[in-house]
């Protein structure tokens, strides 16, 4: 029953990860796609099979740890991806600047940045959500911040890229929803990079990153019904 229970959590665990390591490669090609880099290539040659034979060791190992499944999943797997959507947007401006390449930005790419925005908050208020707020800072704070700051470095090429687009073809419904997203979800990240680094040098608490997090949450209700109740007549739909 031992090995019927370990291969049980093993085949939950690692598909867990697979799912996860599948919306990863997703923004990795596409925020690739916007400096014209085909990533397709080192997908199967490296990632797949490298992910693959990686998995099992790091599901194995959970297992060993006696993760519950149910209970304790999630903050494993924030832990897991934190570090791996931390050194995507590096990747992606190292990329960008070695190649000398712009950001073009299509509909498609856009929508790729902002839920890549959505995944680090998402990452992030998890974290924050499942840590004692009176534990010392460590080494996962600081891949922490070094996520969010990474975050707001990519998409602040991106907004570049939004910026020129605009003024170029003008202002649609769908423009302008998607640049209030890219400047609520940088807000709320940046105060929370000042906040956690403020944390992490000792001079503010915890506590207070969690209430910015938490009061903020009506600015996105807010757009929200913006551009629901707002934007069919402004735009002459209704």
């Amino acid at each position: 029953m031992d090995f019927v229970r370990f291969a049980g959590e093993l085949f939950i665990d690692y598909v867990l990860i697979a799912l996860g390591v599948g919306v990863f490669v997703a923004f990795r090609m596409r925020i690739f796609q916007a400096i014209g880099v085909d990533a397709k290539p080192f997908l199967p040659s490296w990632l797949l099979p490298c992910g693959a034979a990686g998995a099992v060791v790091v599901a194995s190992r959970l297992v060993e740890a006696k993760q519950s499944v149910i209970e304790n999943m999630a903050p494993v797997l924030t832990r897991l991806f934190t570090p791996l959507f931390a050194a995507l947007p590096l990747a992606f401006l190292g990329t960008s600047l070695w190649t000398g390449r712009g950001v073009d930005i299509e509909r498609n790419v856009l929508i790729a940045f902002d839920l890549l925005l959505v995944v680090v908050l998402g990452l992030l208020l998890d974290s924050v959500s499942a840590r004692d707020p009176r534990s010392p800072p460590g080494a996962f704070d600081v891949v922490q911040v070094v996520l969010v700051v990474s975050a707001l470095l990519a998409d602040a090429v991106a907004l570049r890229a939004i910026a020129a687009r605009l003024t170029e073809f003008g202002f649609s419904p769908n423009r302008v929803a998607a640049l209030g997203e890219n400047v609520i979800l940088p807000i709320n990240l940046a105060w929370s990079a000042v906040l956690y680094i403020r944390f992490l040098r000792g001079r503010g608490s915890f506590a207070s990153l969690e209430r910015w997090q938490t009061d903020y949450l009506p600015v996105y209700a807010l757009w929200a019904a913006i551009v629901v109740i707002v934007f069919p007549p402004a735009f002459g739909h209704i």
